[in-house]
């Protein structure tokens, strides 16, 4: 095949026998369309609006809040960070209730879970985390590590995979406080073992905790089961939650009555309204709330969260799994001959909802390819990262946004 040749015509036949067939395929009538959007790639940084959570948002904004105004937080948004926790938690986290709870930004929570997580491993002086870990975490970690005069340990992650639980094993300690890596990897989509991985920090004596960013809602997630001891995610991405949707804090229940997080207020403590001098945590899951929660941010993830229960996480990871493999077929035929290759597991069990594919000329490319309506999104130093949300995305828009990749790259190949 020449590197100017259009995708091979049996990938679009495919692509409609696979769209016909497709079990979840009516899902996609459920979100806000976008005419100028030809293939949205992005669903693993953003997720599309829901018709149902956008009617809910408006809704709220003339009913509840403007209706109801500062009755509202009596009649629910009092206790909505914790309803809205504990139906991540059944439907999408594996958590019992109780142990779950939604507020403050990815990072804040992530704070806060790590400085209440090495505050129970007193003695302990190192924390665990990899070297291609979302920087933020890193950076979190970086501070946490300043703070307390710990010593980060790293792991030398390779960007196209992630973290295996004997490359734990070899750097946790009887130092080891807590270890801190991404479920789902953010650049390759690699998809961490968790249980394994979990049971080795926790045969060190450290306590474990997960990001789940690029994991929740599109891979099957047992905390319980796996015994975790906390995690953190956010919700804009596969949950569909908006721009600066609250993210979500997991404790494991057996640590909830020693557990004390760093940022104290009025929200997080035993009697809200008592107003007094010094504060006592209350008692569960609230007590990681701080200040007054995004109540605004919690409205649309809610019909996602009915969505997902509704289709089933396996059907969903299974539909996830469908998508990648097709469109890393379409990779190898159209694109590795322009000189792109594949940054992500080519075996699904090894990965998450999104593929990552590397060329020079990504960077430059990207710009040009959200003009034709193709959005994807570019992860320095060149790769290009096709998220791919089954409730949202069809297969033939996997063939639009790779064909329009390879006319893109076949422009610019000297």
């Amino acid at each position: 095949m020449s590197v100017s040749s259009p995708v091979p015509q049996h990938f679009s036949v495919r692509a409609v026998e696979l769209d016909d067939a497709d079990p979840l395929g009516s899902y996609r009538d459920l979100f806000v369309d976008a005419p100028s959007v030809v293939s949205y790639l992005d669903g693993n940084s953003l997720g599309r609006p829901t018709k149902a959570g956008a009617e809910r948002v408006a809704r709220f904004v003339t009913e509840a809040w403007g209706g109801r105004l500062i009755r509202g937080w009596d009649e629910e948004w009092f206790d909505l960070p914790l309803t809205v926790g504990d139906d991540l938690g059944r439907v999408v986290l594996g958590a019992a209730a109780g142990q779950t709870a939604v507020g403050d930004s990815t990072s804040v929570l992530l704070y806060k879970l790590a400085r209440g997580a090495v505050a129970l491993r007193p003695g302990r002086d190192e924390i665990v985390v990899d070297t291609d870990n979302f920087p933020t975490d890193r950076y979190v970690l970086e501070a946490v590590a300043s703070e307390l005069g710990m010593t980060l340990r790293w792991i030398e992650s390779d960007p196209r995979s992630g973290v295996r639980a004997d490359e734990v094993a070899a750097v946790v300690g009887d130092r080891t406080a807590l270890v801190v890596l991404s479920h789902v990897a953010y650049r390759s989509g690699y998809l961490a073992d968790a249980a394994s991985i979990t049971r080795v920090a926790h045969d060190a004596g450290a306590l474990m905790l997960w990001d789940l960013c690029h994991s929740v809602g599109s891979v099957p997630i047992e905390l319980d089961e796996w015994g975790v001891d906390l995690a953190v995610g956010c919700t804009y991405k596969y949950l569909n939650g908006g721009p600066g949707s609250p993210a979500f804090a997991y404790v494991r229940a057996g640590l909830l009555e020693e557990f004390v997080q760093p940022i104290w207020g009025w929200m997080g403590r035993e009697d809200v309204f008592e107003m007094a001098a010094g504060y006592r945590p209350a008692r569960g899951i609230r007590r990681i709330l701080s200040g007054t929660p995004a109540i605004l941010g919690m409205i649309a993830m809610r019909d996602t969260v009915e969505l997902i229960d509704g289709a089933g996480i396996g059907e969903i990871r299974a539909k996830s799994v469908r998508l990648t493999e097709f469109a890393l077929e379409l990779v190898a035929e159209s694109l590795v001959p322009l000189g792109v290759t594949i940054a992500s597991p080519v075996d699904p069990s090894l990965r998450g909802g999104h593929v990552t594919i590397d060329h020079p000329r990504f960077r430059a490319a990207t710009p040009a390819l959200w003009e034709r309506g193709v959005i994807p999104d570019f992860r320095a130093p060149e790769g290009l990262r096709l998220g791919l949300s089954p409730l949202s995305t069809s297969f033939a828009e996997v063939v639009a946004g790779v064909e329009a990749i390879r006319a893109e790259l076949a422009t610019r190949v000297p």
